[in-house]
């Protein structure tokens, strides 16, 4: 099996302050992809470069103290590809693509994280610009090689992807817009939400974050905002998941699926 789990950590240096690294160590995870890291490539350096024996690359943003993201692996990638070639996005540390390429196959694991909009109009078209743009970028890439993509997607698909979802049909992550984008990239380019393989009607058990305001989760009012996105292939070879509320490093919990992948 090849255990992959991703996290939006909001911050590396918080997540790791509330234990991050002793639950690597016992969850084994071959990669896990972190998005929100906070942080740059000299706050790294001899701090988080490794984490519970997993090598860590990243993309940082330019701006300190925002976005970025990394993949943690125990195996070593034959390329690493950093930015997707976006004049606009690349600055703010939004992928990194790791490659695991034989003379048989080829394979990626990607970490993104997804701008929000909900600070107002300005960024939620710069994440329309963004979803425009990375489109064509993923459905190019399904053409080349197999791929799964991890990640803060910031937008809940469907109605069961969120507690309230007649209160926030008019709020960022859950305008028609954005669930149409998530509709075509599942429909049209055929890539597979691969939870969603697994878990076709989950309402509560599916949520990945919550506010920090009031009582969100304490009472469970939350988002499925981070997703596995997978080539049909990779996908098919997905067999477990677990979604670790429990656990609190961030203000989004860990989604880890198991691959069977050799069959």
């Amino acid at each position: 099996m090849f255990t992959l789990s991703s996290l939006n950590l909001n911050g590396i240096r918080s997540a790791t302050s509330k234990g991050l690294e002793p639950w690597l160590a016992q969850l084994q995870p071959d990669c896990i992809c972190v998005q929100e890291v906070k942080a740059q490539a000299e706050d790294v350096a001899g701090k988080f470069e490794t984490l519970a024996d997993l090598n860590g690359y990243f993309h940082f943003a330019e701006k300190k103290g925002y976005s970025g993201v990394g993949v943690y692996t125990r195996h070593t990638p034959s390329d690493v590809v950093v930015g997707y070639g976006s004049g606009e996005f690349d600055a703010e540390g939004r992928y990194v693509e790791l490659r695991f390429d034989t003379p048989t196959r080829k394979r990626s694991i990607i970490s993104a994280y997804f701008p929000s909009g909900s600070s107002g109009e300005e960024r939620q078209l710069a994440k329309y610009r963004f979803l425009a743009e990375f489109y064509p970028h993923l459905t190019a890439l399904k053409g080349q090689r197999e791929f799964v993509l991890c990640g803060d997607v910031n937008i809940a698909h469907q109605e069961i992807d969120l507690k309230n979802f007649k209160g926030n049909k008019k709020n960022s992550g859950f305008l028609p817009q954005e669930r149409a984008w998530m509709t075509q990239l599942l429909a049209e380019a055929g890539l597979v939400d691969v939870y969603r393989q697994l878990e076709p009607t989950a309402t509560d058990a599916a949520y990945t974050w919550w506010s920090n305001r009031g009582q969100a989760y304490a009472k469970n009012v939350g988002w499925r905002l981070d997703y596995h996105l997978a080539t049909p292939a990779l996908a098919a070879g997905a067999r477990t998941h677990a979604i670790f509320k429990g656990v609190k490093f961030s203000d989004h919990a860990p989604i880890t699926i198991d691959y069977d992948w050799e069959r």
